[in-house]
Parts: C-alpha cells; sequence; structure tokens
C-alpha cells in the first residue's frame, strides 16, 4: 500500500532528469525484483555479509485462502531465503490506522503458510515482516530503525526466533548520518528524493549502486513510467478525498462552537497521524494554539 501527501511528483523532478522514487511502492517492487538489489537489502536487514547469502526467491505475493470467506492478504514484495527463511516486505507513505494490526495479520499468514495438512512444527522456518514507512509512528522517540520480537515482559527474554518485525521509519533519519551502517545507507536510498541524494548513497555501496542502476533503467522506460505516474495520481486523488473529508469533518465539528469539542478533535487527527502544522493549516489555528492542545 502506498499514499502519501509530502509533493512526490514535484520532488520527482528536482533534478533537470525524471526519476521515479522508490517510496512509490510499485517502484520499490520493481527494484525487488533485481537479485542483487534483493539480495544486498536482505544482507542489510540481518546484518550479515551479502556474500553469506547464497539465494533469494520471489514468492507469490496472494496470501492463501483456507475458507472463501478469509481475508485477502496481498504483499508487496514477499521472498525466501535458500534456509526457508521468508521476508515480508511492505512499503507504507501514510500513516495508516491500525498498522500494527495489518503487520500481525501478514506476519502471521506467511507464517501458517508455511505448513501443509499433516506437516510438523519442526518444518517451521523464521518469517520476517519489514515495514519501510515514509510517515512517523512511534512519535516518543527517535530511533529509525527497530527489531520487534516475541520477549517475556518480566524478564526480557525471547520467547521465540520464528517470528521478528523490522520497522523502518525514514522520516527519523538525522541530516547527518553519523556512521555508515548499511541499514541506514539503505534507508537513506529509499527515502531519496533527488538524483543527487540517490547518486551519493550509490557510491557507499556496491548493491545499492546496483539499485540505482535500476531506478535509472526504470525511469527510463516508457511503459514502467506510464504505470509510476497513474500510481503516483491514485495516491494524490486518495489524499485529497481524504484531507477534503478531514476538512469537511473539521468545519462540522467546529460549527458547534464547543472549545472542549474542538480539543477532542485535533487530539484524535494527531492519535491518526496528522501533524501539528498540518492541524494548523486545516483548523486555522495557530501553531502554538495546537502544541498548547496536544
Amino acid at each position: 500500500m502506498n499514499t502519501s501527501n509530502n509533493g512526490q511528483t514535484e520532488n520527482s523532478h528536482t533534478d533537470n532528469k525524471f526519476i521515479m522514487l522508490p517510496t512509490v511502492d510499485i517502484c520499490f517492487k520493481s527494484l525487488m525484483n533485481n537479485p542483487k538489489v534483493r539480495k544486498g537489502f536482505i544482507a542489510a536487514l540481518l546484518n550479515v555479509d551479502p556474500g553469506t547469502i547464497a539465494e533469494t526467491t520471489l514468492l507469490p505475493t496472494a496470501l492463501r485462502q483456507d475458507y472463501p470467506d478469509d481475508k485477502l492478504g496481498i504483499l508487496d514484495v514477499r521472498t525466501a531465503l535458500k534456509d526457508g527463511r521468508q521476508f515480508d516486505m511492505e512499503m507504507q507513505v501514510a500513516y495508516f490506522a491500525n498498522w500494527d494490526a495489518r503487520v500481525l495479520f501478514y506476519l502471521c499468514k506467511i507464517f501458517t503458510d508455511q505448513l501443509k495438512n499433516g506437516e510438523p512444527y519442526e518444518n517451521l522456518k523464521k518469517c520476517i515482516h519489514v515495514s519501510i514507512l515514509d510517515f512517523i509512528y512511534f512519535k516518543n522517540d527517535e530511533e529509525c530503525y527497530r527489531t520487534i520480537c516475541f520477549c517475556d515482559e518480566k524478564t526480557g527474554k525471547k520467547y521465540t526466533d520464528l517470528m521478528e518485525i523490522q520497522i523502518l521509519e525514514l522520516r527519523k533519519l538525522p541530516n547527518e548520518l553519523k556512521n555508515d551502517s548499511s541499514i541506514l545507507n539503505w534507508m537513506r536510498f529509499l527515502g531519496g528524493k533527488t538524483r543527487r541524494e540517490f547518486e551519493a548513497m550509490a557510491k557507499k555501496d556496491k548493491y545499492i549502486d546496483e539499485a540505482y542502476k535500476e531506478l535509472e533503467k526504470l525511469s527510463a522506460d516508457e511503459q514502467a513510467k506510464l504505470e509510476y505516474e497513474a500510481r503516483e495520481k491514485a495516491i494524490r486523488d486518495y489524499n485529497s478525498q481524504m484531507n477534503s473529508a478531514l476538512k469537511r469533518g473539521m468545519e462540522e465539528g467546529f460549527s458547534q462552537g464547543e472549545k472542549q469539542g474542538k480539543a477532542e478533535l485535533i487530539r484524535t487527527m494527531h492519535q491518526n497521524g496528522a501533524e501539528p502544522e498540518l492541524i494548523a493549516r486545516l483548523t486555522g489555528l495557530s501553531l502554538s494554539e495546537i502544541q498548547q492542545i496536544l
């Protein structure tokens, strides 16, 4: 899934020559179709040398439905390593209210999809969900990359290594990277908005360089460009509809003239991912007034 209100079309044309943005989901999927790019990114997620990864295989992204009324799950990218471990990668650039539930749903689906009837639990392999977010999900800290697993609340001891969630919050990346860890370099590349940014990251890692070459190739492909621009238009239309609905709701709520109602509405907007600056713009209140309410 992919929705954004950060002016992607304008940013993608910042440099003279058109370049796609990896945060647009169809672009990200296309990049991950390249085995070398996929290998380099997965190695960064695992914090291992890419040379230790023998093979990666793309798997179907539509998850199995055991019953006709089961919810259909469709992933952005699903891949398996030679040892059976699986990755589910999702690019999301607008706040998603139930993202935590969505992540667990997909992670559990790919985990249970491994076994056929009668197969032993010993056949289960580790499954890792990777959320690449172009919005801030964890608002109370500055960590841009985290790994989440099942742990005992009292002892902190890991319960199992079979399921894991990795969350990459691109908006939290510092302007200047203090270290050149592979995963931070990949995050900088994936969150890039200009050709200059992509080139800078490509110089740091041969696998990111491959991703940049693939990005240039995609950007020069007329059919791929049409699909990309159609996706961007769908994203803009979606955001326009959402903003219009939000503004109508604001106007209806404010017409009641109740200060308490306004404050509750502002807090709800913030809890649903709206930044204070956006709330101020939609409500007509000053940023300091919004911050006082929050």
